[in-house]
């Protein structure tokens, strides 16, 4: 099936906006790192290695931390505003929460029995126990945000998105707070269904772009069997096509940001980023639009004579602001202004 055309032009404009931003920090030469001591001592012992592919030592250093921050809007804005997209849900802090202090005797009983390994992670019998304590004392609970919070009718669902190597040790504090969230969760919804997952983007060990290999993923991370049943644990694109409900939704991804990242990018963005440019290349402005998936500014652009008659001040702002967001106001005016024409 596929993805509607305004989460498939979202996508895009978060696509857009990464891409505008890491352009706008790559190193074009050393100059950022002039001064590397400590890495470029370390780096000479690798020295014969490196220059077999890297001639510009500080540049590579420039580079690298370049790289390193690519991974951060990846992890840390990128994967989860794609995620609310698909899902129509959101990142949610809970505050406050409380759960019945029996409840706490049981998450820990739970968590000393899997660090030991008496016990081995078992989903269903985890709910049982956490939310078969119905009563007794409430407990204030710490404070903890779901990266992605879905509620439905029937049912809660939350997701905790993690790089897809995650710190050693840290899984032991990743499964405490998920088994409180849900009997947090479970008190404020007693009549919804409670899920919490632990999901990754994609799978490091995979020999394709989008496969993976649930089994042996776990089996890499350090302790990672030791706590989580693979029954909770979302893996590439086992994690897209659930927040999407729909199949290949991982491949859709990837096409959108094939479609939008080539060499050319920052070239097209500056064309497109000038509306006047219109007049003077339709065809190429038309078509990197519809390329791109920015729906809204196709119909924008196909109604241009229209619009400058009575809107030529709106319609002259730039598509997308110097940081590479959306200009959501100006495309809003300019769509409502078609509507009623």
């Amino acid at each position: 099936m596929k993805m509607p055309n305004n989460k498939t032009q979202l996508i895009a404009l978060e696509v857009i906006r990464v891409l505008k931003t890491r352009f706008d920090n790559f190193p074009e030469g050393s100059q950022e790192n002039r001064n590397a001591p400590f890495h470029e001592a370390f780096l000479n012992a690798f020295k014969n290695k490196i220059e077999r592919y890297v001639d510009n030592t500080p540049f590579f250093i420039s580079l690298a931390s370049w790289l390193h921050g690519l991974n951060t809007t990846l992890g840390q804005s990128f994967f989860e505003n794609v995620a609310h997209i698909l899902s129509d849900g959101e990142k949610r802090t809970f505050k406050d929460c409380k759960y019945y202090e029996n409840q706490e005797a049981v998450i820990n009983e739970i968590i000393t029995d899997l660090q030991n390994g008496s016990r081995k992670p078992n989903l269903y019998e985890e709910n049982k126990a956490i939310f078969s304590v119905q009563s007794g004392e409430l407990k204030g609970a710490s404070n903890f945000t779901a990266d992605v919070f879905i509620m439905d009718d029937e049912y809660i669902e939350a997701i905790e998105l993690k790089s897809v190597r995650p710190n050693a040790g840290e899984m032991r504090g990743e499964k405490l707070k998920i088994l409180k969230a849900k009997a947090c969760l479970k008190l404020k919804y007693p009549d919804k269904d409670i899920r919490y997952f632990i999901g990754f983007p994609f799978d490091p060990f995979s020999d394709t772009p989008t496969g993976y290999n649930k089994e042996r993923f776990m089996e890499h991370l350090v302790e990672f069997e030791k706590y989580f049943d693979p029954e909770e644990v979302l893996l590439a694109g086992e994690l897209w096509d659930r927040l999407s409900g729909e199949e290949n939704t991982m491949e859709m991804i990837l096409s959108i940001i094939n479609d939008i990242a080539t060499p050319s990018f920052m070239e097209e963005f500056n064309f497109i980023n000038e509306p006047e440019n219109l007049l003077k290349d339709r065809e190429r402005y038309l078509d990197i639009l519809k390329r791109w998936h920015l729906y809204d500014e196709f119909e924008i652009a196909s109604s241009y004579e229209s619009l400058m008659a009575r809107y030529s001040k709106v319609l002259n702002q730039a598509p997308f602001k110097q940081d590479g967001k959306y200009n959501f106001t100006r495309a809003y005016k300019l769509l409502r202004a078609i509507t009623q024409n």
